[in-house]
């Protein structure tokens, strides 16, 4: 497999104006990246993340694009704007996600469908047309809630491993051959980011809420920038349709369903 090289590319970025979005952008730049472009819903955290990207790598290097991404027109403006400004676009982090099952219609939506809206544009399109190199890029950010069950948050677990199931059916050989995009997942660990500071009353209720402090995996246990620097390596190294696990700062390592025809089987008595 060869490597995918992160200089002089264009990525857009969803969710990218802070959170881990903000750090993929910036670790982005530190390989030399041509540019970001940040599609958020927050002008406010769009502004400031600007104002930061050009503090450390100077100007034009970052755009910022309001961006709800369960709009199909507002997320292809955001490909539109991206060719107008930098004449091509190569990468597309699908990092825009909420964990709230309190909401869990919007939840789904933004989830589910601005993931599938972002391949649809970037696969069968834009990325396709406009990348700059021989191969572009779909990177599908998931979530270690997306690879287990989570009683606390089952919605958006469920929202989680879909975005699995995109992923290695998307990054096919098959869709590989025809459209020269690798799409490929990461599966972050529990990182110091407002998803998980913030958790209380996100969830269906009280019955819920009980159930948060048996949950495996919810303990923080890396810093943003640590796992963002981690990511960059998937994004260069990792074969189209495979899914990493990024956790406690350290490698990736992939993770994989068994396969139904040849693995164990357990059957009912």
């Amino acid at each position: 497999m060869s490597i995918f090289e992160i200089a002089d590319k264009v990525a857009i970025i969803t969710g990218g104006a802070s959170g881990l979005g903000l750090k993929y952008a910036l670790e982005l730049l530190k390989k030399n990246a041509k540019a970001v472009v940040l599609a958020d819903i927050s002008p406010e955290l769009g502004s400031k993340a600007l104002q930061q990207i050009e503090k450390e790598f100077g100007k034009n290097k970052a755009i910022f694009i309001k961006t709800d991404v369960t709009s199909y027109a507002q997320f292809e403006a955001v490909f539109k704007e991206t060719i107008k400004t930098f004449k091509n676009v190569d990468i597309l982090i699908n990092n825009a996600g909420i964990m709230d099952d309190s909401v869990w219609e919007k939840e789904i939506a933004i989830n589910v469908n601005g993931t599938i809206i972002g391949i649809l544009l970037g696969l069968e399109n834009y990325i396709q047309r406009y990348k700059s190199g021989s191969e572009g890029l779909i990177l599908n950010v998931s979530s270690i809630a997306g690879i287990a069950p989570f009683a606390f948050v089952p919605i958006y677990a469920g929202t989680k491993f879909a975005v699995y199931g995109l992923t290695i059916s998307w990054g096919l050989p098959a869709h590989y051959e025809r459209t020269k995009v690798r799409v490929v997942g990461v599966c972050p660990g529990s990182t110091v980011t407002p998803l998980i500071t913030d958790l209380p009353n996100r969830n269906l209720g009280p019955a819920y809420e009980k159930l948060r402090p048996i949950e495996c995996g919810l303990v923080v246990n890396q810093g943003p920038e640590e796992a963002a620097v981690q990511v960059m390596s998937v994004i260069e190294r990792a074969p189209s349709g495979t899914m990493w696990v990024v956790e406690g700062g350290k490698a990736p390592f992939k993770f994989q369903l068994p396969d139904r025809l040849v693995g164990p089987k357990t059957f009912l008595p």
